[in-house]
């Protein structure tokens, strides 16, 4: 896998967790339901999903679905660092610890 693929695979795998945290923000925001349609948290976060789909989709152009796909789990130790510092969330050890050894499997992986 070159630089290249390398980098669209982390921006795909970044915007998707921007728009994971934006979709939380904006869904805790509102009541459930047609208000989630005009918050703008929610709309930021389906605006990253779609730059997430644009990205991936150059990714797989040129990088093997099964080299490719396992990296979208660093998705999860980001969302985890992240909706724990910008929104208090609570991540025990224990979560960690699973984080990391799905984190060990995709650099195992990524250097096969």
């Amino acid at each position: 896998m070159n630089a290249a693929s390398f980098g669209l695979i982390l921006g795909a795998v970044a915007l998707g967790t921007a728009a994971q945290l934006l979709l939380k923000a904006g869904a805790s925001a509102v009541p459930f339901g047609w208000a989630l349609a005009f918050e703008p948290r929610v709309a930021a976060g389906v605006v990253c999903y779609g730059l997430s789909l644009v990205a991936w989709l150059a990714a797989l152009a040129s990088t093997p679905v099964s080299v490719a796909y396992p990296m979208v789990s660093l998705g999860f130790a980001l969302n985890a660092l992240l909706a724990g510092w910008l929104l208090g969330e609570a991540v025990t050890p224990l979560r960690w610890a699973g984080i990391a050894l799905i984190v060990a499997g995709v650099v195992l992986v990524a250097r096969s």
